[in-house]
């Protein structure tokens, strides 16, 4: 994806809301990998817990945590975010005896490299992970319960931890901690707040079919309607739109059964299929670019802040960007139901990280993920830079957002989709390989002519198949 995952929700109702779904797989970044490590200077120095980042009723001496001799933390970050790097950059500010080495690397790239990094001699102390549950399955992971138990990660709220648990039946959603999430993010709709004008658009669309004649409007009126991405190197853009029709046209709780890998569940179901055809009809009325197949994710924002496309699907990793490049001219609504007075539903995820199972410096790794949801400047880090809700404890101050942004926007439809309990996971994060040899290639057949609704979830269910059979 682009800059820094996610912008960070509000307080703890909020924290309530998005923690709900797993790692919302952000789109995959165009920035090349790079094999250099990237280095935060720093000189030794004791790091002595934060009272903020110590449960009240442990000792900073009890909990896990970095020391005082000098620590080398070994990290994989995702290219095209901010986040990681400045939440990395503040935290050797504040314990100086911790520098880092960073590589960095394509979300789609990570989905194939990751079971080697987690496997290796030097294996990653933090990682980004594109998914979770077979390297947990494979004890590649290192299991978090024990530090849940010492930070009282067990004492947030539920759907926070809930999302990166794995049981013994390797189901997502119960059972022992694998990873956590460097804030909570929110999809839905972006949109030009001039061009939403010139197509008469006063207020955001109630319905799929008020949707719809915004787009006809769009059309007609020579703008492009959405503007999306769709190269391989960023995966499948167009999963966004088509998970929105699918929680539009049926319940969320089937999605979300599919993606954490739930016995007999399945994603070729008639609301599915009826989703999956509204989407091929979008495609087929011209309402995407026509070179969406190749289309790199930044440069799809790059040409929707320049003005190309009304509406764009992402997620509140973005506001920051958004509110730079398009100050006041950008908005934003959650994908609307499929008929008047249902609740609309949304994607929702941590920004998952793990640590590997035989890292070096698990303990320091810990006590980074306890500190970037607890400590002040961090979770400002990750509102103003992020753009997602910090998560973290329920007591804690949500940090301070600029009037008018659009992160106040997706902070205020994270309490919609919290209330309404109707957060999704990512379906591109239903397997490891599901985006990449699932969703994004009969996608971009689908644009290209050659896959039609029912074949594009039966080739994706196939491969859902296949991957749980190994």
């Amino acid at each position: 994806m682009n800059k820094q995952s996610v912008r960070w929700l509000l307080a703890s109702l909020l924290v309530l809301t998005f923690l709900l779904l797993p790692a919302c797989v952000a789109p995959a970044t165009t920035v090349a990998p790079t094999a250099a490590a990237t280095r935060v200077p720093a000189t030794a120095v004791a790091t002595t817990a934060p009272p903020s980042t110590v449960p009240p009723e442990t000792s900073a001496a009890t909990v896990p945590n970095c020391g005082t001799d000098p620590v080398v933390l070994n990290a994989y970050f995702e290219t095209g975010f901010d986040l990681p790097f400045k939440l990395a950059e503040e935290f050797t500010k504040q314990y100086p005896n911790v520098t880092w080495d960073i590589k960095q690397d394509q979300f789609t790239n990570l989905i194939n490299s990751t079971p080697r990094l987690l496997s290796g001699d030097n294996p990653p102390d933090l990682i980004r992970l594109p998914t979770m549950v077979s390297f947990a399955k494979e004890g590649l992971l290192k299991n978090l319960d024990d530090y849940a138990t010492a930070f009282g990660w067990n004492d947030w709220p539920v759907p926070q931890l809930d999302q990166n648990r794995v049981a013994a039946d390797g189901t997502r959603g119960s059972g022992s901690l694998y990873a956590m999430g460097l804030n909570y993010s929110l999809t839905g709709v972006f949109y030009n707040k001039t061009l939403a004008a010139q197509i008469g658009m006063t207020e955001p669309p109630k319905t799929v079919a008020e949707f719809d004649d915004l787009l006809a409007k769009a059309k007609a009126a020579g703008l492009l309607p959405i503007m999306q991405w769709g190269s391989a190197k960023s995966g499948m853009g167009l999963a966004f739109p088509l998970q929105n029709l699918m929680a539009a046209y049926g319940p969320v709780e089937p999605i979300n059964d599919w993606i954490f890998q739930k016995p007999g569940a399945t994603i070729d179901t008639p609301s599915n299929l009826l989703a999956a055809q509204h989407l091929q009809q979008w495609i087929e009325n011209g309402y995407f670019p026509p070179d969406i197949n190749a289309i790199e994710y930044t440069d799809a924002n790059a040409r929707f802040t320049q003005g190309e496309g009304v509406f764009i699907f992402n997620g509140d990793w973005e506001n920051a960007r958004y509110d730079k490049d398009m100050p006041g001219n950008v908005g934003f609504f959650l994908f609307p139901p499929a008929e008047a007075g249902q609740p609309p539903a949304a994607m929702s995820a941590p920004l998952t990280f793990g640590i590997a199972a035989k890292a070096k410096n698990a303990d320091c790794a810990a006590f980074f993920l306890n500190w970037v949801a607890t400590n002040e400047v961090a979770r400002q880090i990750n509102v103003t830079v992020g753009g997602s809700n910090p998560g973290g404890p329920s007591g804690l101050p949500m940090p301070s957002v600029p009037a008018g942004s659009v992160t106040n926007e997706t902070l205020a439809a994270g309490i919609v989709i919290g209330e309404a309990g109707t957060s999704m996971d990512f379906i591109a994060n239903a397997t490891s390989a599901i985006f990449a040899q699932g969703w994004t290639p009969e996608l971009q057949k689908m644009v290209g002519g050659k896959q039609d609704a029912a074949g594009l979830l039966k080739a994706v269910q196939a491969e859902y198949e296949r991957e749980l059979s190994e």
